[in-house]
């Protein structure tokens, strides 16, 4: 189960990733000082990107557990 508990690590890595670079890209955003309606564009253009990284995070640590459990 090796293959489980590094692949659910490697998931994890990358969700991580992609929270760093939505926060990243927020922060940048915001230290434009743009406008109320263009910050909004922005936000509302990293939400889903902020939510599947998160996702990826989870699934990611749901199989380094599953891994564990089944003897890694």
């Amino acid at each position: 189960m090796d293959y489980l508990i590094w692949g659910g690590a490697a998931l994890s890595l990358l969700g991580l990733l992609g929270l760093i670079w939505c926060i990243a890209t927020v922060a940048r955003a915001k230290r434009a000082s743009l406008p109320d309606e263009e910050l909004r564009a922005v936000l509302q253009r990293v939400m889903p990107r902020n939510l599947a990284a998160l996702f990826l995070s989870v699934i990611g640590l749901m199989m380094v557990i599953l891994g564990i459990f089944m003897g890694g």
